[in-house]
C-alpha cells in the first residue's frame, strides 16, 4: 500500500516535470522567438544592429567610444557618456561608487576626482568653463583631513595639522589654509583617515555648465544617448572639425534626438552612435 501511494506520487511529480518543462522550456522560448520576428518589432530583437556597405558598425542600444588608438577623444565627433564597462556588452555595470567615495587611493582615483577631471578634460575640450562644487581647479577632489582633538560632536575645534588628502605632493593646496592652520599636500605614503574628513564646496556654480551625464557613467555602462545638453556643449567643436556652419550639426542633433517616452517619463535624449554615423555620410571628417 505505501509502495502504491509513493509510486503515484512519484508519478505526479515527473507528469509535473514533464508539463513545465514544455511549457517553459519549449513553448514559451518559440513564442517569444516567434513575436521577435514580426516586422515591427523585429530590429530590436534583432540588437538594433547598424550596417553601412554591408558591414555591421554598431547598434543603436549599446554606446561607443569615439576615441583614437591612444584613447584621445576625436575632435570630429561626438562624445559618448563615460563608461565603467567601457561599452562592452559581456561587462555591462557601474562602478559601484558612490557619492561618498571622495578619497583617492595609490591603487585608484576617487569618483569626486572622476568626475573633476571629466569636467576639466571636457571644459577643456569644448573651450567652455568648467567647475563643480567640490572640485580643485587642477581636476581632483577637493577634500581636506583635519587632524587633531575631537570634541564630543566629533568636530575638531582646534586642527594641529590640515592636508589636501587628494593632492600628492609636490602639488600646491587648493587653498592655503584652513581655520588659521596651513593646509599641506598629501605624502605619497601617508595615511589621514584618521582626521576629519572635510568636502570643502568651493566657488564652482551651483548649476555647472558641463551636464551631469558628461561626467558620469551610465548604471548599464551601455547607454548610447546623451542629453541634449550636453550634445549642445560638442557643437561647435564638431562642426568646426568638420568645416560645416554650427546651424547645420545642429539640425542633425535635432534629428537624433527623442523626447520623452510617452510624452512624461524620463527625459530627452540624443544617439550619438547614429548621430555621429549621420554626420560621417553627410559631412566626413576632412
Amino acid at each position: 500500500m505505501r509502495l502504491s501511494v509513493w509510486l503515484r506520487q512519484h508519478l505526479a511529480a515527473f507528469r509535473a516535470l514533464v508539463v513545465l518543462t514544455a511549457i517553459a522550456g519549449i513553448c514559451y522560448p518559440l513564442t517569444i522567438f516567434a513575436i521577435g520576428q514580426l516586422p515591427f518589432v523585429s530590429a530590436k530583437a534583432g540588437g538594433s544592429l547598424i550596417e553601412r556597405d554591408g558591414r555591421v558598425v554598431g547598434s543603436s542600444l549599446i554606446g561607443q567610444s569615439f576615441t583614437d588608438a591612444h584613447g584621445n577623444p576625436l575632435a570630429g565627433y561626438f562624445q559618448s557618456r563615460p563608461s565603467a564597462a567601457d561599452y562592452d556588452g559581456l561587462a555591462s555595470g557601474a562602478s559601484n561608487l558612490g557619492p561618498e567615495d571622495i578619497i583617492d587611493t595609490p591603487a585608484r582615483k576617487s569618483l569626486l576626482t572622476q568626475v573633476c577631471a571629466r569636467d576639466r578634460d571636457i571644459a577643456d575640450r569644448e573651450r567652455v568653463a568648467g567647475g563643480r562644487p567640490f572640485c580643485t581647479k587642477d581636476g581632483v577632489g577637493a577634500v581636506l583631513s583635519v587632524l587633531g582633538p575631537r570634541g564630543a560632536d566629533g568636530e575638531v575645534a582646534h586642527p594641529t595639522q590640515v592636508v589636501s588628502v587628494n593632492q600628492v605632493c609636490p602639488a600646491t593646496p587648493f587653498v592655503a589654509t584652513y581655520r588659521g592652520v596651513r593646509v599641506d599636500c598629501a605624502q605619497p605614503d601617508g595615511d589621514y583617515a584618521a582626521g576629519r574628513i572635510t568636502p570643502i564646496l568651493g566657488d564652482a556654480p551651483a548649476h555647472p555648465t558641463i551636464p551631469a551625464d558628461a561626467v558620469t557613467a551610465s548604471g548599464s555602462g551601455l547607454d548610447p544617448h546623451i542629453s541634449p545638453e550636453y550634445a549642445a556643449l560638442q557643437v561647435a567643436r564638431v562642426a568646426r572639425e568638420r568645416g560645416v556652419s554650427a546651424d547645420e550639426v545642429r539640425s542633425f542633433v535635432a534629428a537624433h534626438t527623442t523626447g520623452r517616452t510617452l510624452g512624461f517619463l524620463g527625459e530627452p535624449t540624443v544617439n550619438v552612435v547614429e548621430l555621429n554615423l549621420a554626420l560621417d555620410e553627410e559631412f566626413p571628417v576632412r
